[in-house]
């Protein structure tokens, strides 16, 4: 999950989560108090590893979904459900996870999804067949959407007010590292040691943040009363709706892109891991770039930047795929398609909360589960496609996909921000 998550997680729970602070008669550390100059930023730190852990395993598949399907006796199309598997439960727990647990001290709750972290990540450097890969990703689905739907909300409560846009911007940052990080030393150290010793390493940073998070979480009370009906509330609004589709097709071919991008670079582009690696750490360092560039965008026209980003995506697809050979060309058009993406999840956010300012939490809420259901129909329908055409077909498919995001936005999504920024 991608920087996607990071620009919409954790709303329902900091509803459910909101409230005065209360002091605990233990050794554990308690929460800064309203007005309070304490920051616990040591448990800042906690929560960003746990999101740099959680990011990191899930983009690892893209890297290494060759290796994987060759040692489990699948196809690529069929090991990459993996990632639909993660995504699809990520989708349920984050939507489920504020009620499930309304009455769990948070730091508990939150431990207990870094140990699934850890385990998810053993399972599957142990899995000797697809049944227990998804396993794994499972473990990992329930770990990744109950912490970010939490997370955001855990550090408010870590810091005094004033702190709080320094708080969330560490937590973030574990996102744009896991970007960077994931798939070129993924694609690397997966050459040299295997595939599974690229998951012994991502349990081993599971491990570290569950460690630091022991050491410096405070017992944090729930608070509030989460609610699902209001997510139905707002989802039957004037456009939201259309929104929702909008966003589900910009993720949807981002995703199928994504998550079979190393069997494009070695079918079609005919790269070796090496160059392979280095063209996967330009999209990631493009990618962190390109959440500046929606920045500058945003100040100039929010409309205009959700549709010329999937529209440049798409154009991108359908001309990596129409390219063949062509090494040089291909990292740089990925490098493209990477700086787009960047600004697509700044963009989506700053629509939410222009479209439902009044329900804002709920609505970013809305946008979590619709990210996983896309990440869940990229992978799927990119490794039906991939089984029947190819690499370059899934690329095919993705820009065609992209392409009607535009359009759909175009129609109408855009035009409700205009007067709402007005």
């Amino acid at each position: 999950m991608s920087e996607a998550l990071q620009s919409a997680s954790s709303l329902e729970a900091i509803e459910a989560d909101r409230g005065p602070h209360r002091a605990y008669k233990d050794d554990i550390p308690t929460a800064a108090a309203p007005g309070s100059q304490n920051a616990l930023w040591g448990a800042v730190v906690s929560m960003m590893l746990g999101v740099f852990g959680l990011v990191t395993a899930e983009f690892l598949p893209a890297s290494l979904l060759t290796p994987m399907a060759r040692d489990l006796g699948v196809t690529e199309g069929v090991a990459g459900q993996a990632v639909t598997a993660t995504a699809t439960v990520a989708l349920i727990t984050s939507l489920l996870v504020a009620t499930v647990t309304r009455r769990i001290d948070r730091r508990l709750v939150l431990l207990a999804f870094s140990i699934l972290l850890v385990a998810s990540n053993l399972l599957v450097a142990s899995a000797s067949s697809l049944p227990a890969l998804i396993a794994g990703r499972v473990l990992l689905g329930i770990a990744l959407g109950g912490f970010w739907t939490m997370s955001a909300a855990t550090v408010m409560r870590l810091v005094p007010e004033a702190l709080v846009p320094r708080a969330l911007s560490i937590l973030f940052s574990g996102v744009s590292a896991a970007t960077v990080f994931a798939a070129p030393v993924g694609s690397y150290v997966g050459d040299i040691a295997g595939w599974r010793a690229v998951f012994l390493m991502a349990a081993g940073l599971g491990l570290l943040a569950l460690v630091v998070q022991f050491a410096t979480l405070p017992r944090l009370e729930p608070r509030g009363h989460a609610r699902l009906r209001t997510l139905w509330e707002v989802l039957m609004r004037p456009q939201i709706g259309l929104g929702m589709v909008a966003v589900t097709l910009v993720f949807t071919g981002h995703f199928a892109f994504f998550t079979y991008i190393r069997p494009f670079l070695e079918t079609v582009t005919g790269v070796g891991v090496s160059t392979m690696s280095a063209i996967l750490l330009g999209f990631g360092i493009a990618n962190f770039l390109g959440t500046f560039l929606g920045g500058f965008l945003l100040e100039r026209s929010l409309r205009l930047t959700l549709a010329a980003m999937p529209l440049a995506m798409g154009v991108l697809g359908l001309v990596l795929a129409g390219l063949g050979s062509a090494p040089v060309a291909d990292a740089v058009l990925i490098a493209l398609w990477g700086l787009a993406f960047g600004a697509v999840p700044v963009a989506w956010t700053a629509w939410i909360t222009r479209a439902v300012p009044d329900e804002t939490e709920s609505g970013t809420a809305l946008i979590v589960a619709v990210i996983q259901l896309a990440i869940a129909l990229g992978a799927a329908g990119g490794g039906t496609i991939f089984d029947v055409s190819g690499a370059g077909g899934v690329f095919v498919g993705a820009g065609l996909v992209l392409l009607l995001a535009v359009l759909l936005i175009l129609a109408g999504v855009g035009s409700r921000l205009v007067t709402a920024a007005a």
